[in-house]
């Protein structure tokens, strides 16, 4: 029995599917039970770094969906239409799909695992989060029998690779991301790393995996790296933390009833945390949980190879399901059950809180008139507001302004920002230069 895959898409990760699928020598040996049948491209006449017999190759991407010959349906192609509807055409034509598009799930996961469910079919996205690290079956699978406190990540290289070289060369944003649009790790529009939407979609997607519920998208709180100085790179360093743009969904068990944190911003990571050592373009994603305590995954978060192992990775796991006659089992209406651990069906939405609740530690920096006793007007409205201060350093002068840095304990996030309100009235305040997150 042979398993034919429609493929949607032979860009980057296209191609490194199609180069694995190819050469099934030394893998799994189900993988020589796998037939790449159709290929979805834009265009017919595009050179390409493979070799395909022309009549795999149509530009009639909808063909492929609705081919009744075509068990799997891989979409690589990206972005949100037509790859939205596409993957839909897919399962109302009852094929299983594979899929490296975050941006798509996060934004039509609800509709789109729904009607997965409803058809019987598997949405599998191990692609979507990471790139070849494998962290969405672990979650789905191997982790299962954990309460999930936290999930915390790096998860876009393109910002890590940035600020890993703001740390190591002491450059400002803007000339390092300038350098990485030249080399090729930044977009011509970076606009979804470094303002952190990209990592928005992948904890949204971890979050609904590791607390079993939906996510709403707009509720997941962004902050991206544009407003990162060479100056808090060197603070920080001065402090003992490193800067890191860090994913985070948390479940915040003081509440009653507990709801989630999930958020992405920079954020000062102590040199001893095991992600301040995550550097580079490379991914790392800490899950906490209860029995396991701290697990850790690393590895390359982007790529055609890795993202194309992770894509081969879920094509394996349908077709083993379908040879073993896993999904014989049906329900009244006929249509297949599905096995629990691996698709995603739960129905319900995630409580969310508001920012403002957060509680946490921050780092700010103020440039202020060098006058007498401006250090003490500031911890006195920090101490109005509920906000204890850990450390308060005069670093020395910049240009005519003093530079005050202070470093609170962990404090409501309200709290603090109501406090900042009130220092920037301060006629011996010049400006708040910078305010960010301590892990």
């Amino acid at each position: 029995m042979g398993f034919k895959i429609g493929l949607l898409g032979l860009g980057t990760v296209g191609t490194g599917t199609v180069q694995i699928l190819q050469d099934p020598a030394q893998r799994h040996p189900l993988l020589q039970e796998i037939e790449l049948y159709r290929v979805g491209v834009k265009s017919l006449e595009k050179p390409r770094s493979v070799s395909l017999s022309p009549e795999l190759l149509t530009t009639n991407l909808e063909e492929i969906v609705t081919d009744p010959a075509v068990d799997i349906v891989v979409e690589v192609i990206g972005g949100l239409e037509p790859a939205r509807s596409l993957m839909l055409k897919a399962i109302e034509h009852g094929k299983h799909v594979v899929t490296a598009n975050k941006a798509a799930i996060a934004r039509y996961g609800a509709e789109i695992f729904t009607a997965a469910e409803n058809a019987g079919v598997y949405v599998l996205l191990e692609a979507a989060v990471g790139g070849g690290i494998p962290v969405i079956e672990p979650l789905k699978q191997s982790l299962c029998s954990n309460r999930i406190h936290t999930v915390t990540g790096i998860v876009n290289g393109t910002t890590n690779y940035i600020l890993t070289r703001m740390q190591t060369e002491g450059g400002d944003f803007d000339e390092i991301l300038a350098d990485a649009q030249q080399l090729g790790y930044a977009e011509a529009d970076p606009t979804a790393d470094v303002d952190g939407l990209d990592a928005a979609d992948k904890i949204a997607i971890l979050a609904s995996l590791a607390f079993g519920g939906r996510i709403k998208l707009p509720e997941v709180h962004c902050e991206g790296i544009r407003q990162i100085s060479a100056a808090d790179i060197a603070y920080a360093e001065k402090l003992g933390f490193v800067i890191k743009l860090l994913a985070i969904a948390k479940r915040d068990f003081s509440a009653t009833p507990a709801h989630l944190q999930v958020r992405v911003h920079p954020t000062l990571v102590s040199k001893t945390h095991p992600l301040a050592s995550v550097n580079d373009v490379y991914n790392a994603i800490l899950i906490e949980g209860d029995p396991i305590g701290q697990v850790m995954f690393f590895g390359p978060g982007a790529g055609s190879g890795p993202t194309a192992s992770a894509v081969v990775s879920d094509i394996l796991n349908i077709a083993a399901i379908l040879k073993v006659g896993r999904g014989a089992a049906t329900r009244s209406d006929g249509t297949p059950l599905l096995d629990p651990l691996l698709a995603c069906s739960h129905q319900d939405y995630c409580t969310i809180a508001s920012i403002d609740e957060l509680v946490t530690r921050f780092y700010a920096r103020f440039l202020t008139q060098d006058y007498p006793g401006v250090i003490g007007k500031l911890g006195t409205c920090f101490g109005n507001h509920d906000v204890s201060l850990e450390s308060v350093v005069q670093t020395g002068l910049r240009g005519d302004s003093a530079e005050i840095v202070v470093v609170t304990h962990d404090v409501r996030e309200g709290n603090f920002y109501e406090a900042l309100s009130e220092i920037r009235t301060m006629e011996a305040v010049s400006s708040v230069a910078s305010t960010l997150r301590v892990l």
